[in-house]
């Protein structure tokens, strides 16, 4: 089980990284575009930069959207490692809806053990430590960590589908043909399907917190992105759980592409 120090350590990297993000946010937005022709901002790079001086202190090797990836054969032999995304949703920031995210998560023999996501823009963080099953939200007043926190925020906890009616949360940039047969197919065994439309890790935060009761990702996404969120879901009981197998979604595995997943 992660100790507690690992996991403020998480929790003060995201709100640094957070305060950072949000100076960018307030100034005229420059986008270069990375290899993959996925946007990257200098409030990506900022944000790395700070998670990984804070998260290198506990030893941990780390894995992050804005690394350069290490051979797998390097890679299997961690026993647990940091999974990283500074800046999830960049189109979100790009459009400044205020959906994007700092994701921190630590993963252990593949499967994420503690998750932390903080949402600069609304100044709300989550948080989990899956082991001790349960997860936890505050709003804060400002990005900056205080004795007590942890004491203050509030658990949440996911709800039931009511045989009436589903709340379905999806992306808002990474729509599929896929994903609206799945929900078309939701609807012969519920008699209401409501549509949440969310971007980044917020889609999980919505399933822990009780605001949506599925996530069916028919998209790519990588490690990164659902790490984070993925504990969080854990620790309330939500599985996120692969399309195509009964496992749930693994990490650091050889390829870092994540294969289709329904969260519910």
């Amino acid at each position: 089980m992660p100790d507690s120090n690992v996991l403020l350590t998480a929790i003060r990297a995201a709100l640094a990284a957070g305060s950072a993000i949000m100076e960018v946010y307030s100034n005229p937005i420059a986008v270069t575009l990375k290899a993959d022709a996925s946007p990257l901002t200098l409030a990506d790079e900022k944000a790395n930069t700070i998670i990984t001086t804070f998260l290198e202190s506990t030893g941990i090797p780390i894995i992050s959207e804005e690394h350069k990836l290490l051979d797998y054969n390097t890679r299997k032999t961690w026993p647990r490692c940091w999974m990283v995304d500074p800046l999830d949703g960049t189109k979100e920031f790009i459009k400044r809806n205020g959906e994007f995210t700092v994701n921190i998560a630590l993963i252990e023999a593949q499967q994420p053990v503690l998750g932390v996501i903080y949402v600069p823009d609304s100044k709300t963080l989550y948080f989990a430590n899956v082991p001790s099953g349960a997860a936890y939200k505050i709003v804060l007043e400002s990005h900056a960590y205080y004795e007590g926190l942890l004491a203050d925020a509030t658990p949440i906890h996911p709800q039931p589908i009511e045989a009436k009616g589903v709340k379905v949360v999806g992306s808002r940039s990474h729509a599929s043909a896929a994903t609206d047969a799945f929900i078309a197919s939701l609807e012969t065994t519920h008699k209401t399907i409501t549509m949440v439309a969310k971007g980044s890790s917020l889609k999980f935060c919505l399933l822990a917190e009780g605001l949506a009761h599925v996530y069916p990702r028919f998209a790519p996404t990588m490690e990164w992105d659902t790490a984070a969120g993925h504990a969080i879901c854990n620790a309330v009981g939500i599985r996120v759980q692969q399309v195509d197998s009964p496992n749930e979604l693994q990490y650091n595995k050889a390829d870092l592409l994540n294969p289709y997943f329904i969260a519910q």
